[in-house]
């Protein structure tokens, strides 16, 4: 009986001094922390709070400033953690990088990843690139605390397996006119919320000027104006691929708003010609553009 009781301690104390190693190791391994930007929610946020718009063909974003200060706020925030790196998720056609983006992933301690971008510009699978990361990261313990710039509910599953893992899940937001940006659910499951406001922002957001046209010679055309919509399409289509073209046929005679955006500002560029309050020439433009897609039905 004694024997068993002596074995019984010892096993005991052998588990103890393996406990303490291992609480020695992870006290001398430092936090670490990633940022997680969803590029859709800061354009459309940003935008909104700084140039009044959620059109990004209306505003210019210093990208690289805009990391770096957030990599500082970071800095200051987890004062006794090492930043691993700045994850940036955003939308493309076919998910192949944009000049823009292409820039901003050669930025140092900057991964760019690409979820898809539908023909009325919405980005898909962008919340399963996140979640995919976080949950990842976190089960590997290679970050102890996640900075998430982002505001879709999509994201609470992202957060959750996070935090299944140990890591800590901070939610940063941008400042809204009015109202919320940011799904209730997604603040009901964080650690911790953060807003920056206009202030932080105004650098590195500028309005792009309203391009100017010249008084043209004459009003061109409806015929004109129709064949210039159809050689939008013809560009459009080589850029987005059938699929793109699939997604949009059952909206016809309407085209989503950031297509027909599109439209209007390609067609303002090529005629040199403002056709704002033409409602004639916009609806001959709008009907040049889906006879030329619906020729390849």
């Amino acid at each position: 009986m004694n024997e068993d009781l002596a074995a019984l301690s010892a096993r005991i104390d052998r588990t103890n001094e393996l406990l303490q190693r291992m609480l020695a190791e992870v006290a001398k391994t430092p936090s670490t922390h990633a940022i997680f930007v969803d590029a859709g929610y800061l354009y459309a946020a940003a935008g909104r709070l700084v140039a009044g718009t959620e059109d990004r063909r209306s505003y210019d974003l210093d990208a690289e400033g805009l990391i770096e200060a957030l990599i500082d706020r970071a800095r200051t925030i987890f004062a006794d953690s090492r930043l691993l790196r700045v994850y940036w998720y955003d939308g493309a056609r076919r998910r192949i990088h944009t000049t823009e983006q292409q820039s901003i992933a050669e930025l140092p301690d900057v991964k760019v990843r690409l979820g898809n971008l539908n023909a009325n510009n919405q980005q898909k699978g962008v919340d399963s690139l996140i979640r995919s990361d976080l949950e990842s990261l976190a089960r590997h313990r290679a970050i102890s605390d996640a900075a998430l710039l982002g505001g879709d509910e999509d994201l609470v599953s992202a957060v959750e397996a996070a935090q299944g893992y140990g890591a800590r899940v901070h939610l940063w937001g941008i400042e809204a006119p009015e109202g919320r940006n940011q799904a209730e659910p997604l603040l009901w499951e964080v650690d911790s919320q953060r807003t920056f406001d206009l202030d932080f922002f105004k650098p590195y957001v500028s309005r792009r000027a309203a391009p100017v046209y010249e008084a043209a010679a004459s009003r061109p055309t409806r015929d004109d104006v129709r064949f210039v919509g159809a050689q939008i399409a013809a560009k459009w289509l080589a850029a987005r691929g059938r699929e793109s073209l699939v997604e949009l046929l059952p909206g016809h005679p309407y085209l989503p708003g950031s297509v027909d955006q599109e439209l209007l500002v390609e067609a303002e560029g090529l005629l040199q010609y403002s056709l704002r309050g033409q409602a004639d020439l916009r609806r001959s433009l709008r009907d040049g553009f889906w006879e030329h897609l619906q020729t390849l039905c």
